[in-house]
């Protein structure tokens, strides 16, 4: 897959997972409500910051960023939450959504590194890394 054709992958995603966590942050109730709230504010608000800086990078490339809900919606791998909204389902939906994203990442990174787009490579690196932070809090965050 070309790098232009990973990367409006990877923005679809990310927008998918943006709109999970925050629905996430709206509808978490519980014991633990407020740490949770907390904690999928950090992960939408990581999330979002990465929207824009991946469209840069698609028209960085000559192409076109995708932008439309139907558009978004045909390039996307992260699934629409199926279960109820608990605490720990909205935890493990993120995850899986997060797990989308890291497998997102490293394909548009081997994309970048074949095309010689060392900015774009740094870019996804630094993404990847973050996407890992979310794994190890998220997985944490699903045990006992």
């Amino acid at each position: 897959m070309d790098l232009s054709t990973c990367l409006k992958e990877l923005l679809a995603n990310e927008v998918t997972m943006y709109l999970k966590a925050h629905g996430a942050h709206w509808n978490v109730e519980g014991i633990l409500f407020s740490q949770y709230h907390d904690f999928f504010e950090a992960i939408y608000t990581d999330v979002f910051s990465s929207i824009d800086p991946t469209a840069e990078n698609i028209r960085k490339l000559g192409d076109f960023a995708p932008f439309t809900l139907p558009e978004l919606n045909k390039l996307r791998k992260v699934e629409d939450q199926k279960t109820k909204p608990t605490a720990i389902e909205l935890v493990k939906d993120l995850h899986e959504a997060n797990e989308t994203l890291i497998d997102c990442l490293d394909t548009c990174s081997e994309a970048a590194t074949e095309e010689g787009e060392w900015g774009i490579a740094n870019f996804l690196a630094s993404r990847d890394e973050m996407h890992k932070k979310w794994r190890w809090q998220l997985e944490a965050s699903m045990k006992g």
